[in-house]
């Protein structure tokens, strides 16, 4: 028995002569070129007159320019936008529902805005307060810290330390919603009703 009938024996496995052209199975890939038919030999290049080269590209020039302008041209409109339109019922009654309110007068646009530069300063002043407030607070407890540091190394550690029990916080339920019983999966379609322009 020599090597070539032992190889012949697999059908992964099959050599060929290099030089035939041929198309053949395998159980791998059902169709497969053999390296001798990758190869071809190269076009001949036609020689152009150099006036047609120059037009052609002139062509594709002023065909990409037009592109541009159309593309420039319809930049500038832009997509209706269904909820911001008014509806027609309501545009032909403008006239009904239009509210005819009295013209302020003078003295109480003056109160309006005496009122308004009051609110202003006291806000400001409230604001002002809470900030002083919260310095009077902070400094006191860094100079208690300090203090206690002062005294005692361990007790300061102690006391800079996070209280988990400063804020108490307990929730109880369900980790994990419970499964519903004959419940009907949708197969997750999606459809695509926004208008395309």
């Amino acid at each position: 028995m020599n090597l070539q009938n032992i190889i012949s024996k697999f059908n992964r496995l099959h050599f060929q002569k290099p030089l035939v052209r041929e198309i053949y199975t395998n159980n791998v890939l059902p169709f497969r070129a053999t390296p001798v038919l990758l190869a071809e030999p190269l076009k001949k290049k036609k020689r152009l007159d150099p006036a047609i080269i120059r037009a052609r590209e002139e062509r594709k020039k002023k065909k990409i320019e037009k592109q541009i302008r159309r593309l420039e041209k319809h930049a500038r409109q832009l997509k209706p936008i269904e909820e911001c339109e008014v509806p027609l019922d309501i545009s032909e009654n403008l006239g009904k529902r239009k509210r005819n309110l009295p013209e302020i007068s003078e003295e109480i646009l003056e109160k309006r805005v005496d009122l308004l530069k009051r609110w202003c300063m006291f806000r400001q002043q409230q604001h002002m307060a809470d900030v002083q407030m919260l310095d009077r607070l902070i400094y006191s407890q860094q100079r208690a810290l300090d203090e206690l540091r002062q005294e005692s190394e361990e007790l300061y550690q102690e006391a800079i330390q996070f209280d988990p029990f400063l804020m108490p916080f307990k929730s109880q339920g369900p980790v994990e919603s419970p499964a519903i019983e004959n419940y009907d999966t949708p197969d997750g379609d999606y459809q695509d009703i926004s208008r395309k322009w």
